[in-house]
């Protein structure tokens, strides 16, 4: 099984080639990757960012706790979820869903109401958390493609979410920085790369039941 050998091939890279960047093609292949992720309901409710300008790089190092993947590596994606669910936007996706299958509006009005009742139901800070939650399912599938692309990429919870939202906007657009991954080819003198995989063995970490 391929996925199993990119998988052990993978690591969380430490220090990348700043000179090696991700070629136009993979880079397309990478956001078809996230775009085909799974979320609840199909929503999407993120925006992801792609950051290549070194100055804005510069300035969002210095609030990742000064990470030299931040600076080094080909691209930075900041996975960006809705700070709240937004019925506009359920009505948009029932828009798209229903110009994509070639149906009619009216015959998927009930479930954009079972959607915004349901997601209703939750308080700002669960539909915070829901929307968050959302964005590491579309990581993962970034970090897999990278890994079958033979690409590096390190996921990074180690910034200040705060300050992202405030060097990029965000707040003014009712979105948070969830998670972001640096992204290109690792150093050859990245010592991490040498490292044995640690993972619980599959006797700890499963139970059938």
């Amino acid at each position: 099984m391929e996925f199993i050998n990119h998988q052990n091939w993978r690591y969380a890279t430490k220090k990348f080639n700043p000179n090696r960047k991700v070629s136009h093609g993979d880079m397309e292949l990478l956001k078809e990757a996230i775009q085909l992720s799974v979320s609840s309901y199909g929503l999407q409710p993120y925006k992801v960012l792609i950051i290549e300008d070194q100055s804005l790089r510069e300035q969002l190092r210095s609030v990742s706790w000064n990470q030299s993947q931040i600076t080094d590596a080909s691209h930075l994606f900041v996975f960006c979820n809705e700070d709240q669910v937004n019925p506009e936007g359920i009505d948009g996706f029932i828009k798209l869903t229903a110009n994509t299958r070639g149906l009619g509006v009216a015959q998927l009005s009930g479930y954009g109401d079972f959607m915004k009742a349901k997601l209703g139901e939750k308080s700002k800070e669960d539909q915070f958390h829901w929307s968050k939650n959302q964005t590491y399912i579309a990581m993962a599938n970034l970090l897999a493609a990278c890994a079958e692309l033979g690409i590096d990429a390190c996921p990074m919870e180690g910034f200040e979410a705060d300050q992202y939202n405030a060097i990029l906007g965000l707040d003014q657009k009712g979105l948070n920085a969830s998670v972001i991954v640096s992204v290109g080819y690792r150093s050859l003198d990245d010592d991490s790369q040498h490292a044995a995989k640690v993972r619980k063995p599959k006797e700890e970490l499963f139970a059938h039941v």
